[in-house]
């Protein structure tokens, strides 16, 4: 399907509006958007990207509008994928910072949040199991393994066990490539 510069922004316009909790909780809404209702890009396509933005440094959402938004529409659609996703939390913080000392203590309020709070938990949790899910083939589950051990027990810094766990696939890599030509 090709898509419009106005119907590109829209797409992410949405994203930006109907999401809560940041990036990683955006990932399954981004891909039910994306992949299964626009079919804008392959599931593979958007495994991929996922990966790449995981490992960029910055907001996840935007990192993800800029490289899908290139992908379908070149340079401008990055600008308005990344313009589409930020503009409503932009408007919200703007609405929030002015509001916010009024309604603080609103238990109306209060409650709203307790209950993001948890869904929000539950989106990044969903979204964790489906990658896990697709990647736990093969090496991947030594892999997922050894990163959590690394992070959760030795409490190594995270960008430095992404390199590792990048070094470490490309060598098995390289390995199993050299396996398939003898």
């Amino acid at each position: 399907m090709v898509i419009s510069y106005p119907q590109l922004f829209i797409v992410f316009l949405k994203l930006g509006a109907f999401t809560f909790g940041g990036g990683y909780a955006m990932i399954p809404i981004i891909e039910r958007e994306l992949v299964h209702q626009a079919k804008l890009i392959t599931q593979d396509d958007f495994y991929d990207t996922i990966v790449i933005c995981q490992s960029l440094p910055g907001m996840i959402a935007v990192n993800m509008a800029v490289l899908l938004g290139s992908k379908l529409k070149g340079v401008k659609g990055a600008f308005l994928s990344v313009l589409g996703v930020t503009l409503p939390s932009f408007i919200i913080i703007l609405v929030i910072a002015t509001l916010f000392f009024q309604a603080i203590e609103n238990p109306l309020v209060l409650a709203f949040f307790k209950g993001v709070r948890v869904s929000v938990v539950a989106l990044i949790f969903v979204a964790g199991i489906k990658l896990l899910r697709r990647n736990m083939h093969g090496f991947g589950f030594f892999i997922a393994t050894l990163t959590f051990a690394l992070v959760a027990v030795y409490f190594v810094h995270p960008f430095l066990v992404i390199l590792i766990m990048g070094f470490l696939g490309y060598i098995i890599t390289q390995i199993n490539k050299s396996g398939e030509s003898l």
